[in-house]
């Protein structure tokens, strides 16, 4: 029978968690071939321990056809899973982008290639990954997807260090003047490889490291024509919505058992999200933006 485990019910803004309601759930995550697909999950069955299913990335078509019997659902988020389309080349892709981001890409780029002792390192093999992993964990110690997300790179490098054999691992380096000030590690889902750990250190961040390695990571990618697709995960955010060629609609769905204790959970959640989400229009609003730039001057 598939297991269960306690994953914390968030509220949060923005990377910060202000309380976390713990349920013991049945993760159903769906790759970037499921969204593409766009079918329903077949759902295993529930443990009798288990308070309900979290199912990620379903393809926002199928939110009526996984009802369960007797269980409530509850939309957590909607988002797009953006990727690239490795197969359609380097120069479809770049054409794709918009002229300020292509713009801006070369002015990140180049202000970062002008510092002494930039580099950028390639790790594939097991023995590269040995390498690789104690300086992007230093890296990744400094990051706010570590400290806040509990989402760095792991500090056992065994798993990572399988996947290289199996040839399923990729992953960069950004060195200046010697050192490391950003990584990124991917992990081969058949023909897809997935955005798993991302940081760079919070001191550099005005060169946008982490930009700037993403690109020389897709180039290298385009020239390699191993993977058919470079799958951003779940989740929005500027740097996935600039630099993919494509995505799919899809929502993170809670279903859970109809008890007192997790429909008052979900009460609680969906009053949270919505003042969440009334705040987040009110600050787009543009008198609001204004007024928040000549505060911040």
């Amino acid at each position: 029978m598939t297991a269960a485990a306690v994953l914390p019910l968030r509220f949060q803004v923005g990377a910060r968690t202000l309380a976390a309601i713990p349920r013991r759930l049945v993760r159903v995550p769906l790759s970037l071939a499921d969204v593409l697909a766009g079918d329903a999950p077949a759902l295993p069955p529930l443990p009798a321990d288990s308070h309900g299913y979290l199912i990620t990335s379903l393809p926002a078509s199928q939110l009526d056809a996984i009802g369960a019997d007797g269980l409530v659902s509850h939309v957590r988020q909607r988002y797009t899973r953006y990727f690239v389309d490795l197969l359609a080349g380097e120069d479809a892709w770049l054409a794709g982008l918009s002229a300020n981001t292509r713009s801006g890409l070369k002015r990140k780029a180049k202000k970062l290639a002008a510092l002494p002792g930039f580099a950028v390192r390639r790790f594939r093999t097991a023995d590269e990954i040995a390498a690789f992993h104690p300086l992007a964990r230093a890296v990744s110690a400094t990051t706010y997807q570590e400290r806040l997300l509990d989402a760095g790179l792991p500090a056992d490098p065994a798993p990572l260090l399988r996947l290289a054999a199996a040839d399923r691992l990729r992953a960069w380096l950004l060195e200046v003047e010697g050192a490391p000030i950003a990584y990124l590690c991917c992990s081969a889902d058949g023909d897809t490889l997935r955005y798993d750990q991302v940081g760079h250190d919070p001191a550099h961040a005005a060169l946008s490291p982490g930009t700037v390695l993403q690109v020389e990571a897709m180039r290298d990618l385009f020239a390699e024509r191993r993977f058919a697709r470079f799958d951003f995960t779940e989740g929005e955010g500027q740097h996935k919505r600039q630099l993919a060629s494509d995505g799919g609609a899809c929502l993170d769905v809670l279903l859970l058992r109809p008890t007192l204790a997790n429909r008052a959970a979900l009460g609680a959640l969906g009053a949270f999200d919505a003042s969440m989400a009334r705040a987040k229009r009110a600050a787009n609003h543009p008198l609001l933006a204004r007024l928040a730039k000549r505060v911040r001057r």
